[in-house]
């Protein structure tokens, strides 16, 4: 199966009122994903979603795909994969940034050495579509492969 050239995905978001204590909502085009956001849910652990937590579902998500086609490509298709990111937003001035993504995968991957699982994951975590377009952000990366 070949992949379009070009695809472009959306989401949308609305928000009411000051930032304090205003809120606002969250939607993937494919209607998949439909939540609520805040400061509260951003800085003080409020039931909702933030936009950290979206992007290191994203992360983790393409990393893994990605992980997968190198793995599958390599002649070791996986038999499972678990990934996790971990996104750190850290005050920064008068505002915050993002310092850094910690990536981590455990594979299930039968017929391959620990040193080639290595390689294979590092070269998805470069490879992957989020971690090229988030070049700004430190991305750390820890593999384990499960025996």
């Amino acid at each position: 199966m070949n992949p379009p050239e070009k695809i472009v995905r959306s989401a949308t978001v609305h928000w009411d009122g000051d930032v304090a204590r205003g809120h606002g909502t969250i939607a993937t085009e494919s209607g998949k994903v439909q939540t609520d956001y805040s400061f509260g849910t951003r800085f003080s652990g409020d039931p909702g979603t933030n936009p950290e937590e979206l992007l290191g579902a994203a992360h983790a998500a393409c990393f893994t795909m990605a992980l997968s086609a190198v793995l599958t490509r390599a002649g070791h298709p996986p038999a499972s994969l678990d990934s996790k990111a971990l996104v750190h937003l850290d005050k920064d001035g008068p505002g915050f940034s993002i310092s850094g993504i910690e990536l981590s995968t455990r594979g299930v991957v039968p017929g391959i050495s620990d040193a080639d699982f290595q390689k294979y994951a590092a070269d998805a975590k470069d490879s992957c579509p989020l971690s090229k377009a988030l070049k700004a952000v430190p991305v750390s990366l820890k593999a384990t492969l499960a025996t």
